[in-house]
């Protein structure tokens, strides 16, 4: 499996810069395609959101931009505008086009080389970049400077990254795909859905990997192993974002809800999930025509939204002296 790429009319390019820590992902639809989107975090970066809404008069947009940066980081959503413009792709005014590329962040200041965000330059390289190869995953593009498990500082933390995946349906839909990008960056510990083990999070030691349970520290107040950790004090410096396409035709307010469970696999593999300190984005796109039962398409975007997420905790590698498990 490709991961989003398996979704024909899609194209995903990374910029990357190990050295800064940072990076930018971005996903093309040069056909357009029909979108929607749902925000569960309250700590969001973002832009052209309202592009996506049901009430919105543009039916399509052309890409999305995801970048690191904070919100520096949106200036990179410039740099896919200005190259798909160069391309005639976007929508059609009597000047020419504009590209509708909505955006969103994630916080790695922190984490990534001060001063170095990513920008227009680096947006427009990842456009170029974009292919419909499969998508790489790990420290790469947007999930370059991702962290997971902040809970008890950067210290006790480890890698996160970019992964994807795709869920094939079967039976009478067969030939229908639900295929997802994350990249992942919570507050909270990334657990295997099936089991509910932790797989990355905040550790108990510098050194160790046994987890300490974010969500558990949450409830008991912070405890002997989180030492001053105040929740309501923990920094807005965290954000898991996802992207589910489909070949399936869906209108605007599908899309919309498709987005909405597509964050359940969000719920279902972090923990704590949509804190005061996270901004969650979903997106959701819809690139064909196969006609599909809404309900089985939502079961398989929060299926793929949730093996992406655990993907990209296996392909992150250590960087900066935060542990990975690829």
């Amino acid at each position: 499996m490709k991961g989003l790429t398996d979704i024909d009319g899609i194209l995903v390019g990374h910029t990357t810069d190990l050295e800064a820590r940072t990076g930018c992902t971005v996903i093309l639809c040069p056909e357009g395609a029909v979108a929607g989107v749902d925000v569960r975090g309250t700590a969001t970066g973002s832009a052209q959101l309202d592009v996506l809404l049901p009430l919105h008069s543009n039916e399509r947009i052309h890409g999305v931009c995801l970048a690191g940066g904070s919100a520096y980081g949106l200036e990179a959503a410039a740099g896919v505008m200005r190259h798909l413009e160069a391309k005639g792709i976007g929508f059609k005014v009597s000047v020419g086009v504009v590209p509708l590329v909505p955006a969103a962040i994630i916080y790695d200041l922190q984490f990534a080389k001060r001063g170095v965000r990513p920008g227009r330059e680096m947006g427009e390289q990842a456009a170029r970049a974009a292919s419909s190869e499969p998508v790489e995953q790990g420290n790469v593009g947007a999930g370059t400077g991702a962290t997971v498990g902040k809970i008890l500082g950067m210290a006790r933390a480890m890698k996160g990254g970019v992964g994807s995946a795709t869920v094939w349906l079967d039976g009478p839909m067969a030939g229908v795909r639900v295929a997802a990008l994350a990249v992942v960056n919570p507050l909270g510990d990334v657990r295997d859905p099936e089991s509910g083990h932790i797989l990355a999070g905040a550790r108990g030691a510098d050194q160790a990997m046994e987890f300490v349970d974010s969500a558990y520290l949450v409830k008991r107040g912070g405890g002997a192993a989180g030492a001053g950790f105040n929740f309501k004090e923990a920094p807005a410096s965290n954000t898991t974002l996802v992207v589910v396409a489909t070949n399936a035709r869906l209108s605007k307010v599908q899309a919309n809800r498709l987005a909405m469970q597509a964050s359940i696999g969000v719920a279902k593999s972090i923990s704590p999930v949509w804190t005061g300190s996270d901004g969650d984005v979903c997106f959701a796109l819809s690139c064909g025509s196969v006609v599909a039962d809404p309900m089985a398409l939502g079961v398989a975007a929060a299926e793929a939204t949730q093996q992406a997420i655990v993907n990209a905790v296996l392909r992150a590698r250590t960087l900066g002296g935060v542990p990975g498990l690829g």
